[in-house]
Formats: structure tokens, C-alpha cells, sequence
């Protein structure tokens, strides 16, 4: 209690008069030099921009970039950023960082000339301490920052190359709490009481330090404290010591994925008349477990993980991270029902992780996509050998505080899975497909653990060394018993990448342990492509080995065209769904995503494994989900009504909350139809004639809902819609803007291809531009776009000014412009 009363007396010196904040951090993304080189000097052509940034989406598409189509078919190469900055007198007598969220990748960075540190992994988060470095208050400071991303190719997708993630500047005391510095847990919840554990560490300058204490409240969503503890802190000689402390949350309300509460960790570090840090930490309340015959529990309820794989990047945007694009991308599959993310193969943008928890996401965290042994020709494993225990730890400590992450993984398909693998000497094209192809029956090694399950073994424990209180996995496409991994006995969970007929057999081989689909599908589809009959599934390519081509590079919009290590959608889907043991499943992917053309290469880039196109724009296949994972009302009907006479169609409804659906062509009945349960659509073979196609569903003999689809005329306008007309004056914040060629009527033209250009009056600009093609080789970075199956996208990015903004599309196919009214303003 005398702890107590001494923090209550410090704070009572300290808020009695105004102080400067005791922690700066500032945002040190604005002002930055660029230039493709890795000289720092002025003789080098440099340019003004604005931090995240990443080069390689200004490039041009090219197959023989290093990278492959593999790799997305940009270039990478060596690039050099430098900033100026002047620190005042608040830095006075302080410690100062620099905190980069990502650079990729073999970043080093460099202070008025002194090598502040290097790091080869282009997915680590990291801070280096730079107060030896600077120059006096008042005085001019040069950070430099090389980024080499020339040995390639280096990744199995896009990668881009920068300084793609956020970077701040730290200026604490020189007793602090440094970065990643707090653990938060919650060993006991109970309806009416929950104890929060707090671990803080605190480093000190001499070690000497006396009559420190640490104050920490938690602050409830509303920003009340609703409890605290003070804890006396003596050094004993120490630079840096670890605090315990454990406080109780009376009725404390739960972080759940649909209702995601979040509770603030604020922890003072106090001495006689004064605060020498102020940090805080985002935490929720929660419950979970993992059962190995009815799956997961959320809070004690019961909760299959309906889950998607995401890589990086952006789309159009490029991996460079803006809060609002990944936002979108959440909204977009969050309306779908999708209440998962696998952060697939890496750590993500701490943003990601954010917007998961305040979203209501369970994550699946992974670490790995390679361990020693090499996927591509430069990948992570020329460094695993001396990095790995750093990027695994400073990953693990960054991210063990956020509710939404329920799991970790150190691995996706690694090699270290067999005993004798034979894909070293792959090309890129030839791994990504043999990669899934690896399971075999290899005999089990006699005798002591190999290496490579030790090695499992070392990984888990450095992680539950850091979080004990989240299971570990691994994404495993050898499924056998003998698979090294689990020969390790040390993974918490079953992880199967595919291999869905080997489902059965988990509770037989791995008795006791739970399960997770953690990757599963790959089926392939083009937005807005169809081949028929629709009923006749297609594996391609055929086999691994073999070159699939086609004249278009597209993929089947119906569920009926998958890789051959995957299945359908609606397959895959209801043996989760049958299967109660089954925790989840993560499909692959969320989205499409640059890199990985599979079934194709050259000229295709980026992938066709997505719910929802590069742009945004839905697949048919997302509304099957939104009708089997949400109570939204769902009746979509597709395909388009634009066909040559004579052709048989095949007529496809996703539908809920409906018993079944009749289908009228031109107010003619064509009969009724119902999802079964293993068929999760309603189906007509239709002869094609123009007109109009109408869908009615209906629910205890009463019409429930009604779509239409009409056969559209000649290309005639554009319709522009924004998913949000008011946007924040930020310098970064984002509008999507959809772009739909119409016919007279105001139909959807589905085949139209136009020509569109853009110009933008006001205070934003045009970030990029996108249409979802998987072929496209226009430039991500210009003002016009072709309409690809009748839509594109422009995306616009806000000044840091407020005011009306208006945006104009004209194409030479059309007698007039259409314009858009949007608005920036400034939030206070």
C-alpha cells in the first residue's frame, strides 16, 4: 500500500503543473529521398516521396525481371532512402530510436554516416537505438537507409521492395519502457472477475536508478481506470528488470469476433516529482481452447474458424501499407462472413494485426515460409541459420499482446517436413507446383529424432518460451505421422495444407491433438469468365510437371476448376463444415494477389486462387459463402445474359434462408431448384435466348427474394460509385471508386473492355488504378485503365488539405463524361 501512496504522491506533484510528454513518437514517414542505387550521395538523382513506399509496383511487367511471373514480374534491384531531420531541445539529455516496421529487404541503415544496424529479413519489425549517433539539438541529422532486393528470385510471390512499412521516431527517458516492452495475459476469466497478468520491462542508463516505481492502470473502452498497481522498482546494478504485476477486472467485458472489446494496459514509470515513461498496450478479454473432438471455443462457445489465407500485398497499391486498404480488404471479407486471417507465409503489418483486433479477426500468426532449406534460388534460408532466433523472438514479443491472435505457426510448408527432399534444385514455376505434390510414403527414420524434428522442437520452445499461453502449429502438406514436424511431438495442433481425403485419419494418427484445415482449396477463377458444363471439374494443370496454356490465361468463374493438389469451394467447405473435430479452415486465398499465376505463367502475374479479384471486386464464389456463413438474405444469380444463340447455358444460384429457387427467362418458368447438401447452389442447363433472366426464392411457398439478370446492348456509359465519399485529409487515406461500363438501359455490359481515363479537381490525387485482370500489363501508376469484364477500379488518395474533390471518367466510347463528388476533411 506505501507503493501505492508514493505513485499517488507523484502524480499528484506531476499533475499539478503542465510537462512536456515524457515519450515522443512521431510519425517519420513524410520527406524522404529516393533513388534506385545504393551510393548516398548528391551526385545521385534523387526524388522527393513519402514513406511507405515500395518501387517495384512503378515498374514495368516483364518476364525476364529476376523475380519471374513467380514473383510478379516487377523488378526489384538496390535502392537508397535519406531523410534530413533536426531534433529540438525535448531530445535534450534523452534516448532516441528509430522504430521501421519492414524494410525489404537487407536493409542497413545508416546516422549522420555510422552503420546503426542491419537486417536481412524483409518481414521483421525492429528499432535501433541512435542517440550515440546524432548531432547536437538544433543541429542538421542524416538518416540513410540501403535496401538491397537484387538477388532474386527470393520469394514463391510479390515481395516488393522498400521501405514498405510504417517508420517512427522515439524519444523516451533515459529509464523506459523499451520497444515490445509489455506481456500482457489473462490466466483467470470468470464472469465476474478476470486477472490480468502485466509484465513490464524497464531499462535503465546506470542500473542505478532509485526510488523508481511503475504505476499501471488498465483504462476500460471508454478510457476509465477500473484498476491499477504500483510496484517499487530498485535495479540492484541491472540495466534492464522485468515487473510483475497482477490486476483484477471486475466484470470485465469480452473480446469476441462480434463484439471485440478492447481494454488499455497504461504503464507510468515514475520517479520523485516526476514521469519518465508513458507507454500503453491495446489487450482484450478472452477465453479460447482447442478440443481434438468438437474444435474450437470462443468464450466457451463453440466457433468454427471460417478462415482465408492473405498475402501481403495490396493489389494496385503494392505492398507499401495503407490502414485503409487492409480496412477494406477486412469490411470486404467480413460482409462475406469470414471471421479468420492466416498472416500467410510472414509476420504482418503490425496495422493488420490492429484492425484485426479492433474488427473482431481470429488470427492465425505465422513466422516462416523456409527454414534451411531453399524454396527459391535467395530465399530466407541463406539467413535462417543466423537470424532465425532473432526475427522468431522480436516477431513473438511484437505480437503476443493482440487478442485476435489465437495461434502461432513456424512454419508453411517446409522441406524440413521429409528426410530426402528433392525440390533444391526446382525452378521457381516447378516449386510453387511441387510443393503440394511432396507427401509420399517415406519410411520412419530408426533410431534417435533427426535434426530437423529437433529442430521443430527448438522453434516451439523459443515461442513458448515468450507466449506459453497460445498453441503452436505449422501449415504441413505431408500428412503422415512420419512427417518430421510431428515426429517432434511438439506442435500443439494438427496443421494439414490439403490432402483433404487424409482428413479421416487425424484422430487415429495423432490421437488427443486438435486440428485445423490450415490451408485448403486453390480453386482458380477469372472474375467473370465461364466454361461449361459447369458440372465438370477441371484440375490444372493435370500434373505438376506438365505446362498448362490456354489463348486467354483465364480460369473458370464457376466452382469447377481447382489446382491438383486442391479442390472446390463448396467441397472443401462442407467437409469442415460435416466435421465437428475440424477447428477451421484457412482457404487459399482471400484474395488474388501479384505473383503465383498458377495455372499459368507468362503473360499471366497474379494469381487466380482468390474469393475476391486483385481490385476488390467479388468472384461469383463469395456470395456461396455470405450464404453459408452469414444471416445476410443471398440470392445471387449468375452468369451474365450475353451469349451466341443456340449455346446451353448452365444457370447457377447461391441462395439462403430459402427453400428453393424458380427461374423464369423471359417470365417463362424453367422449373425449381435447391442446394442439397453436398451441392451448395441451384442449377439449370438453359438454351441461351436474349432477354431477361429472373430468380425468385422462396420460403415456406411465399417469395423470399428476386434477382435479375438482363442481356445488355452496346456499351454506352459509365456508372462510378465510392466506397466511402468522405474521406479523412491525412495525406494518406484512400477512396475506392468502382467503374462500371453500363448500356442504355443502365445494364451491365459484361464482355466491355473500354478505354477509361480519370483526372481528379481538388485535394487528392490518383493512387492507382486496377481492373482485376490477371493479364493486364498496364502500369498500376497511371490515370486511365480498360474495363476488364465490364468494370475497373480508381483509387484516390486524400491531401493533407480539406476540400471538394472531384473525379471525372471519360472514354472515347461514350459521348459524355461522368463525374463523382467526393469530399476530404480534417479530423481533429
Amino acid at each position: 500500500m506505501k507503493y501505492v501512496y508514493a505513485c499517488l504522491a507523484v502524480l499528484l506533484t506531476v499533475t499539478s503543473c503542465y510537462r512536456e510528454p515524457v515519450r515522443i513518437v512521431s510519425d517519420f514517414n513524410r520527406n524522404w529521398e529516393f533513388a534506385l542505387t545504393q551510393e548516398i550521395d548528391d551526385q545521385v538523382s534523387w526524388r522527393e516521396l513519402d514513406l511507405p513506399h515500395d518501387w517495384s509496383i512503378e515498374g514495368s511487367f516483364d518476364k525476364d525481371h529476376p523475380a519471374t511471373p513467380g514473383g510478379g514480374a516487377l523488378p526489384g534491384g538496390k535502392g537508397t532512402y535519406r531523410k534530413l531531420f533536426v531534433l529540438g531541445p525535448e531530445a535534450e539529455g534523452k534516448r532516441v530510436f528509430l522504430e521501421f516496421d519492414g524494410i525489404y529487404r537487407e536493409s542497413r541503415v545508416f546516422v549522420n554516416g555510422q552503420p546503426a544496424g542491419y537486417r536481412p529479413c524483409g518481414y521483421s519489425s525492429f528499432s535501433y537505438e541512435i542517440t550515440p549517433f546524432l548531432n547536437e539539438p538544433g543541429e542538421e541529422n542524416l538518416v540513410a537507409v540501403t535496401v538491397d532486393n537484387s538477388r532474386q528470385p527470393n520469394s514463391r510471390w510479390y515481395s516488393g521492395s522498400g521501405i514498405y512499412r510504417n517508420v517512427r521516431l522515439v524519444i523516451t527517458s533515459q529509464v523506459h519502457i523499451p520497444y515490445s516492452g509489455t506481456y500482457v495475459t489473462t490466466p483467470r476469466v470468470e464472469q465476474e472477475n478476470a486477472q490480468v497478468s502485466v509484465r513490464t520491462e524497464i531499462s535503465g542508463a546506470t542500473g542505478q536508478e532509485k526510488n523508481i516505481y511503475l504505476l499501471t492502470k488498465i483504462l476500460d473502452p471508454d478510457g476509465k481506470t477500473v484498476t491499477e498497481d504500483c510496484t517499487h522498482i530498485d535495479f540492484n546494478g541491472e540495466a534492464e528488470i522485468f515487473v510483475e504485476q497482477s490486476l483484477e477486472v471486475k466484470d470485465p467485458a469480452l473480446w469476441d469476433v462480434d463484439n471485440p472489446i478492447l481494454y488499455t494496459v497504461e504503464s507510468k514509470v515514475l520517479k520523485g516529482s516526476g514521469v519518465l515513461d508513458d507507454y500503453r498496450t491495446a489487450f482484450g478479454i478472452r477465453t479460447f481452447r482447442f478440443t481434438p473432438d468438437k474444435g474450437f471455443y470462443l468464450n466457451e462457445r463453440p466457433l468454427k474458424i471460417r478462415g482465408v489465407c492473405m498475402h501481403h500485398d495490396l493489389g494496385a497499391l503494392g505492398t507499401a501499407v495503407n490502414r485503409r486498404a487492409m480496412e477494406r480488404q477486412l469490411e470486404i471479407l467480413r460482409d462475406m462472413g469470414c471471421n479468420a486471417i492466416r498472416t500467410s507465409h510472414n509476420p504482418p503489418a503490425p496495422e493488420l494485426l490492429d484492425l484485426c483486433d479492433r474488427m473482431g479477426f481470429l488470427v492465425m500468426d505465422e513466422s516462416f515460409d523456409v527454414w534451411r532449406k531453399n524454396k527459391t534460388a535467395y530465399d530466407y534460408s541463406l539467413f535462417f541459420g543466423d537470424w532465425h532466433e532473432k526475427d522468431l523472438r522480436d516477431f513473438i514479443r511484437r505480437d503476443r499482446n493482440h487478442p485476435s491472435v489465437i495461434m502461432w505457426s513456424i512454419g508453411n510448408e517446409v522441406l524440413e517436413q521429409w528426410n530426402d527432399p528433392q525440390a533444391d534444385t526446382l525452378d521457381l514455376q516447378q516449386a510453387n507446383l511441387l510443393l503440394n505434390f511432396m507427401a509420399r510414403e517415406d519410411s520412419p527414420v530408426s533410431g534417435d529424432l533427426p535434426f530437423d524434428a529437433l529442430l521443430t522442437q527448438k522453434l516451439v520452445d523459443m515461442v513458448k518460451e515468450l507466449d506459453p499461453t497460445r498453441p503452436v502449429t505449422a501449415g504441413c502438406n505431408e500428412p503422415a505421422p512420419h512427417n518430421n514436424l510431428f515426429r517432434a511431438e511438439a506442435l500443439d495442433i494438427i496443421g494439414y495444407n490439403y490432402h483433404e481425403k487424409d482428413y479421416r485419419t487425424v484422430p487415429r494418427n495423432f490421437p488427443g491433438m486438435p486440428f485445423v484445415a490450415a490451408e485448403t482449396t486453390s480453386s482458380l477463377q477469372t472474375r467473370g469468365f465461364y466454361q461449361m458444363p459447369s458440372d465438370s471439374v477441371r484440375k490444372e494443370p493435370r500434373e505438376w510437371w506438365l505446362t498448362y496454356d490456354t489463348p486467354h490465361h483465364f480460369c473458370s468463374a464457376y466452382d469447377n476448376m481447382h489446382a491438383p493438389w486442391g479442390n472446390t469451394h463448396e467441397s472443401a467447405w462442407i467437409n469442415v463444415r460435416d466435421n465437428d473435430f475440424i477447428s477451421g479452415m484457412f482457404i487459399w486465398t482471400g484474395f488474388d494477389y501479384l505473383g503465383e499465376p498458377t495455372p499459368y505463367w507468362w503473360p499471366s502475374r497474379s494469381s487466380y486462387f482468390g474469393i475476391v479479384d486483385l481490385a476488390g471486386f467479388p468472384k461469383d464464389i463469395y456470395y456461396m459463402y455470405r450464404s453459408e456463413w452469414t444471416d445476410t438474405p443471398v440470392l445471387h444469380l449468375f452468369p451474365h445474359w450475353n451469349w451466341s444463340g443456340g449455346k446451353t447455358v448452365d444457370v447457377w444460384a447461391y441462395y439462403n434462408g430459402a427453400d428453393s429457387v424458380e427461374l423464369f427467362l423471359n417470365d417463362r418458368s424453367l422449373g425449381t431448384s435447391s442446394k442439397t447438401r453436398d451441392r451448395l447452389h441451384a442449377f439449370w442447363r438453359v438454351d441461351y435466348e436474349p432477354g431477361t433472366l429472373t430468380a425468385v426464392s422462396y420460403k415456406d411457398g411465399n417469395e423470399y427474394l428476386r434477382r435479375t439478370v438482363k442481356t445488355a446492348g452496346e456499351p454506352y456509359g459509365l456508372e462510378l460509385s465510392a466506397d466511402r465519399e468522405v474521406f479523412i485529409a491525412d495525406g494518406s487515406d484512400l477512396s475506392f471508386v468502382s467503374v462500371q461500363v453500363v448500356d442504355r438501359e443502365g445494364n451491365p455490359v459484361p464482355y466491355a473492355d473500354n478505354m477509361i481515363s480519370f483526372s481528379v479537381e481538388g485535394p487528392a490525387t490518383i493512387a492507382a488504378v486496377d481492373n482485376g485482370s490477371q493479364v493486364s500489363h498496364e502500369s498500376f501508376r497511371a490515370n486511365y485503365r480498360k474495363a476488364f469484364h465490364g468494370k475497373c477500379l480508381v483509387v484516390l488518395r486524400a491531401g493533407t488539405d480539406p476540400g471538394n474533390v472531384t473525379l471525372t471518367a471519360r472514354s472515347e466510347s461514350f459521348a459524355e463524361d461522368v463525374t463523382l463528388s467526393l469530399e476530404t476533411r480534417l479530423v481533429h
